[in-house]
């Protein structure tokens, strides 16, 4: 018997923000690592595995509703628990 708690199966599409369809506490309770193009990045507000993409923050710049504005780049991706 392990004394690991068991994580949840990490999602293909998840978001940080609470008012997106994609937010899911579950998973976010964890640590998640995110790899892209090779990197580590500690700024991923939203990715999807299967399209290859994450959303990152532009700087300091928000928008009209005083969210972060952000960008999406594409290239490759992975994602796993630290």
């Amino acid at each position: 018997m392990s004394d690991t708690p068991s994580r949840p199966e990490l999602p293909d599409h998840l978001s940080i923000d609470s008012r997106s369809p994609f937010y899911n506490p579950e998973v976010l309770k964890h640590d998640i690592g995110i790899r892209f193009n090779d990197k580590d990045r500690q700024d991923v507000e939203e990715y999807c595995l299967s399209e290859g993409w994450v959303k990152v923050p532009a700087g300091k710049t928000l928008d009209r509703k005083g969210q972060p504005l952000l960008i999406k780049l594409k290239g490759k991706l992975e994602v796993f628990y630290k």
